[in-house]
């Protein structure tokens, strides 16, 4: 069944006439939930302790030091009981205002990560203990607190089959897929001394989209190792989704540990047609994924609207349009009450330039801008078309801008930045270009500056 961004607010129009309550009841079997048993990872398949398949589904937390609200006995058992959720993310930044590693209370981090793993065993759930490295760019930064992290985790919560752990959650800013096998190879024995079966979820260049290179090169030391796509439905498409399912045919098992409705900054439009085509094609390949994220903050990716002061006990007037679309992705139903959403509107183009830059004519387009916490923030669109006259084999084109900029999420090429220009070069997927032939759905976000 298709879920636009209509037939939600035709939905909850309806729902709003005839009266509808809060959202559905769970079951009441008067027993607790039955405790998560151990998984296994063989081939590209994670499978239960009988051998059959399994896929986890379910929603992550923001940062832990910045929304510790949401890590509470009654929230979890909602989402498990009344969503249908059977895997929780407990995020955990590290390098962040707060972050483990830049001045948070790491006693207090580490207390608020196992009270979220109990509540998730006591929902009857798993749970993914996740070292959020983002703006640190390569886990090797702090792999020092990394390995002690771990390896305290990995002790406490060794009698918990139903705890998997994600060592680094998005290298980037061109971290290269050797360095991350060089830190997963000293982390990953640290879980293995305390916890010789959980499942290691270990994180991909790119902030978790070059799985190819992951396939290619994978690590082979250990068992029971998995590897993290991340997607963002209105910036990632086909040629990432065609990029896991070629991995996952060459036998790469993949864990998608972080995905959203909206576009790679966490902001913009909803685009629930692409999100759509995301959970068919994560259904098909059987492959587990997880929402961001559980907070009320002021972005389209969050669960719930920014006026919703709750935190358990929601109903589905307090989730945003991208809320309304888990819930009924993780249960197979509309929330029996819900207000008429208001969509995002589609961003009209409204900047366009034409250049020319390493004989290749560069037609970029505008598609999205928008502000959160004091920054501009602006999606490209490019269409790069060979001017030489002659077959290319790879193309370079070099981009300027009005002031300096940084790169947020680009796709479809590889990015550098030197204060207000913008390199890319081909992938090894798009380095063939025939004389008059074009380069598409390649792009990019930024912020500070625009195209000049």
């Amino acid at each position: 069944m298709k879920r636009t961004t209509a037939a939600l607010i035709l939905l909850g129009a309806l729902i709003l006439a005839l009266g509808g309550g809060g959202l559905r009841a769970a079951a009441d079997t008067g027993a607790p939930p039955e405790a998560p048993g151990p998984l296994h990872v063989e081939g590209a398949a994670l499978l239960n302790e009988d051998g059959e398949p399994v896929q986890l589904r379910g929603v992550s937390t923001h940062g832990l030091a910045w929304f510790p609200e949401y890590v509470n006995e009654a929230c979890f058992r909602q989402l498990h009981d009344q969503w249908g959720a059977d895997v929780v993310r407990l995020a955990m930044y590290t390098a962040e205002y707060g972050g483990y590693c830049s001045g948070g209370d790491q006693q207090a981090l580490k207390e608020l990560v196992l009270a979220g793993v109990e509540y998730a065993t006591q929902a009857g759930m798993y749970v993914i203990v996740d070292w959020h490295v983002l703006t640190d760019l390569d886990p090797n930064v702090h792999a020092d607190e990394a390995a002690a992290f771990f390896q305290e985790m990995s002790a406490t919560l060794a009698d918990h089959d139903n705890v998997l752990y994600e060592i680094c959650n998005e290298p980037n800013g061109g971290t290269s897929w050797a360095a991350v096998k060089q830190y997963a190879r000293r982390i990953i024995p640290v879980i293995r001394e305390n916890d010789p079966d959980a499942i290691v979820i270990v994180g991909t260049p790119n902030w978790c989209q070059y799985v190819d290179q992951a396939a290619a090169d994978p690590i082979t030391e250990y068992d029971n190792i998995m590897y993290s796509l991340h997607f963002y439905a209105d910036t990632h498409r086909d040629a990432l989704r065609e990029a896991m399912e070629n991995a996952v045919a060459a036998g790469l098992p993949i864990f998608v540990t972080e995905y959203g409705t909206c576009d790679a900054s966490g902001n913009g439009a909803v685009n629930l047609d692409e999100a759509d085509k995301w959970a068919a094609a994560m259904d098909r390949l059987g492959i587990s994924y997880v929402n961001w994220s559980l907070c009320n903050k002021d972005e389209s990716a969050s669960i719930l609207r920014p006026e919703c002061g709750k935190t358990s006990d929601f109903t589905a007037e307090d989730l945003s349009p991208s809320g309304l679309w888990v819930y009924e992705t993780l249960t197979g139903e509309h929330p029996p009450a819900a207000p008429a959403a208001t969509p995002v509107p589609e961003a009209e183009p409204d900047q366009s330039a034409a250049l020319s830059s390493g004989g290749m004519r560069v037609d970029a387009v505008l598609a999205n801008s928008w502000q959160s916490e004091g920054k501009s923030f602006y999606q490209y669109t490019l269409t790069l078309t060979n001017t030489t006259g002659a077959p290319m084999d790879g193309w370079t084109a070099e981009l300027a801008f009005t002031a300096d900029i940084a790169l947020q999420d680009g796709w479809n090429a590889d990015y550098t930045v030197d204060g207000g220009t913008l390199r890319l070069s081909a992938k090894d997927y798009n380095r063939d270009v025939p004389a008059g032939g074009s380069v598409t759905d390649v792009g990019f976000i930024v912020s500070g500056g625009t195209l000049q």
